[in-house]
């Protein structure tokens, strides 16, 4: 089957592959925005590794694997397909938007620079999930650890997970709910920009935890120690804890600056 595409098109992806070893398109619309006329042309070429500059809109389409792609520079759409694995993809410049799709893990990618869309998946592993730039929002997924995850710059919603594990992540730049989880440890995390919800969770100390932006929420947990906690923004919320009778509130603000209440 010939893939005819203009003598221009050809000589401006000849240009991009020159001395590179990952194939780079440009833009799908130098394939008139045809997801599937690019794979016979990339099949002709024997399926090297590329990557796209610009957003991949592939929402709705029957598409089951990504092949050999990368990276995409812009954003990437794939609700409601049939997407069962990322392939070798690693990054996604924009959002990466997997809602309704059957998708169990993300494998390779390491980085999304901006929001990452999982409502309505079965995800239950991050893979090799290093960074995400927006909100990560997984309320009610069977999601159980956030594996190699460090960051997180906008908010982290783990509401009415099974999470056990937040694995190497080290800062939220949002605010970030883990309300009746069944976490028991804040492992590496070190600050969080926003509010932190750990309301009725089995968390015991706040290990190396050190600023929380917003409010901090203890209330219902069997919390016995701040941990390495140095300032909360807002208000601190221990009703019903062994910590709110372990200590008076003038005992915890000399232990943490707190900027606004102390609800006991």
């Amino acid at each position: 089957m010939k893939i005819i595409i203009t003598e221009s098109q050809y000589k401006r992806i000849l240009k991009e592959e020159k001395e590179q070893k990952v194939l780079r398109i440009p833009s799908l619309k130098i394939f008139s925005g045809d997801w599937d006329l690019l794979q016979k042309f990339l099949k002709l070429k024997g399926n090297p590794p590329h990557s796209i500059g610009g957003d991949l809109f592939l929402k709705g389409t029957d598409i089951e694997s990504l092949g050999n792609l990368t990276s995409v520079e812009g954003y990437l759409d794939l609700r409601e397909t049939q997407i069962k694995s990322l392939g070798n993809l690693t990054s996604v410049g924009g959002y990466l938007n997997l809602r309704d799709s059957p998708i169990e893990s993300l494998g390779n990618l390491k980085s999304v620079g901006g929001n990452l869309y999982l409502y309505e998946t079965p995800i239950e592993s991050l893979g090799n999930l290093q960074f995400v730039g927006g909100n990560l929002d997984l309320e009610g997924q069977p999601i159980e650890s956030l594996g190699n995850l460090t960051l997180v710059g906008g908010y982290l919603n783990l509401k009415y997970t099974p999470i056990e594990s937040l694995g190497n992540l080290k800062s939220v730049g949002g605010y970030f709910s883990l309300y009746k989880t069944p976490i028991k440890s804040l492992g590496n995390l070190k600050s969080v920009g926003g509010n932190l919800n750990l309301y009725e969770t089995p968390i015991e100390s706040l290990g190396n935890l050190q600023s929380v932006g917003g409010f901090l929420d203890l209330s219902h947990t069997p919390i016995e120690s701040l941990g390495n906690l140095l300032s909360v923004g807002g208000n601190v919320f221990l009703r019903r804890t062994p910590l709110s009778n372990m200590y008076t509130e003038k005992q915890i603000r000399q232990m943490v600056n707190v900027g606004g209440e102390i609800i006991m």
